[in-house]
């Protein structure tokens, strides 16, 4: 097998890895086959049986059982192989590790690649005709092959129940093919079920860092709810409505990450994913991210501390904003996370078709949150509204720094994704979701302090009084020029100036009051 032919059948077996795991749809480690078909690859017929990253220890066993995996197939493809002359029909299960999948299948002469053996390749001897083509890999005993035959006139093909032990950590793949076309067509469906576990329990490799990480992530929640609701119990009479709201984002964070950890601790306790917990992590996640950008989007445009409240039609926008928002993103994450088990990735068309939507939707809401935020900063400068002025500057700047910590994690998730191909790098696959979730929280930790509740939080919500005058003072100074004293009601009064200008001078009927006429260049 030369090293070209090598590499381009590698990119095959990759792409139809990538492809065929959107058919899966398994609901733990526990990888169940029922009513799945093959489908067409080259020359061979393909059923994508599971990817998972294994940790394997010589303490603990790593496995891969098989359990009741049978493949029935129609009585009218019996009735063709027989006709044929093809009396025995197999279906053979192939275990390998990402390493070592230039090891399955091969090339022919012209170099066509091939998982079966072709006619041509059969006879300069390499191989048997119709047969899946491997080679072992140094003496190691991989990759692992089983097969399961359909009998003359037999419709059923089963696999014993047989225990793969796995000895070294690795990505490991399993794929089940055959290589008779009078199976093709959906003529045989499959049955039965295959168990991944790893030394560290039944959770995939890739997610396995995932568990202590929401922990941690779960305690640092809980220690920012345990500041912010001192600080709200503290200054309750001083809360102002915006901070009720980033009380909201804090408590659904703590319910997301928690919700998260226990998710994926039973999953890796009992091999069976909980899709309750699942999706209600995947919709925490979604609605804290869509009232987090409404709220910082709220207080970009000045709500209720420039301006009383938004007004009506903006007001709809940023609902329908914020809702279609959570819409796409919900959508997003229940797909790439409810029932999913397998560590590749779904089909990267699906999954486009889903980022797009959610990617432009984010878009959206950090152009209009810094365009609102410049407006509102201008404003504050106008009307020389000092503290609040460097309150905004201090949201910008932690805004600026997000931005720019998550365009270069995009930038890197990128190149991490198109560069791994086959997964050998899984081991540090966690990171990608994992620093995503760093960046919101310590987002919402900037915003937490420069927002928390306190003894002036009342200083810089929006007051009527305040348009026009500097906050510092917050309130319009309105002592009278003429400070009134002790006169008793009057029915006639005169206001005068004296010929030299320097007076006014008040006649009254109880009398004659004079008051110099400059006072700080103030008018009367």
């Amino acid at each position: 097998m030369t090293p070209m032919a090598s590499s381009r059948l590698a990119h095959v077996v990759a792409a139809l890895l990538l492809t065929s795991c959107a058919l899966l749809c398994a609901d733990a480690s526990v990888h169940d086959y029922t009513g799945e078909r093959f489908v067409g690859s080259g020359n061979a017929f393909v059923l994508y049986g599971g990817s998972e990253g294994v940790y394997a220890t010589s303490k603990a066993g790593a496995f891969i059982r098989f359990e009741k995996v049978a493949f029935r197939r129609t009585p009218e493809s019996a009735a063709a192989a027989e006709d044929d002359g093809n009396r025995t029909a197999t279906v053979t299960a192939v275990i390998f590790e990402a390493g070592h999948r230039d090891a399955v299948g091969g090339t022919d002469v012209s170099g066509e690649r091939a998982l079966c053996c072709t006619p041509r390749m059969a006879k300069l001897g390499v191989c048997t005709e119709g047969a899946v083509m491997y080679r072992a890999w140094n003496a190691t005993g991989w990759p692992k092959v089983l097969a399961a035959s359909f009998l003359p006139g037999g419709l059923e093909a089963a696999f014993p129940d047989e225990t793969v032990a796995v000895s070294r950590t690795g990505m490991y793949t399993l794929l089940f093919v055959h290589c008779d076309a009078s199976l093709a067509g959906g003529q045989v469906a499959a049955a039965g079920k295959t168990i991944w576990k790893n030394s560290r329990g039944y959770l995939p490799g890739r997610m396995a860092p995932l568990v202590p990480f929401y922990g941690v992530m779960s305690l640092a929640f809980a220690a920012l709810a345990a500041y912010w609701f001192a600080q709200y119990a503290r200054f309750w009479r001083e809360v102002v409505p915006l901070q009720s709201c980033a009380t909201l984002v804090i408590a659904l964070g703590m319910v997301e990450t928690a919700t998260w950890y226990l998710d994926l601790a039973e999953f890796n306790e009992s091999g069976v994913r909980p899709r309750g917990a699942t999706f209600w992590a995947a919709t925490c996640g979604a609605l804290r991210g869509a009232v987090a950008r409404v709220l910082v989007l709220a207080v970009a445009m000045g709500h209720g501390v420039v301006r009383p409240a938004l007004a009506g039609l903006k007001s709809a926008r940023v609902a329908f904003l914020g809702a279609a928002f959570f819409a796409a993103a919900e959508a997003l994450e229940v797909c790439e996370n409810v029932g999913t088990v397998s560590d590749h990735s779904p089909s990267p068309a699906r999954r486009l078709f889903l980022v797009l939507p959610a990617a432009a939707l984010n878009t959206v809401f950090v152009y209009w949150i810094f365009s609102s935020l410049s407006k509102t900063l201008n404003k504050l400068k106008a009307r020389q509204m000092t503290a609040k002025l460097e309150m905004y500057r201090r949201l910008n700047n932690a805004l600026i720094i997000a931005v720019a910590v998550s365009l270069g994690w995009i930038t890197f998730e990128i190149h991490f994704k198109s560069t791994e191909e086959y997964s050998e790098r899984w081991r540090a696959a966690w990171v990608i979701p994992a620093v995503w979730q760093l960046i919101s929280f310590s987002l919402l930790c900037a915003i937490c302090l420069i927002w928390s509740p306190s003894q002036g939080s009342t200083r810089y919500a929006y007051s009527s009084s305040s348009e026009g005058e500097d906050v510092e003072r917050d309130l319009e100074d309105t002592r009278p020029l003429i400070r009134p004293g002790p006169l008793s009601y009057v029915d006639t009064w005169a206001i005068s100036v004296s010929q030299d200008a320097t007076k006014i001078i008040l006649r009254t009927d109880s009398g004659v009051y004079a008051k110099a006429a400059g006072d700080g260049g103030k008018r009367v």
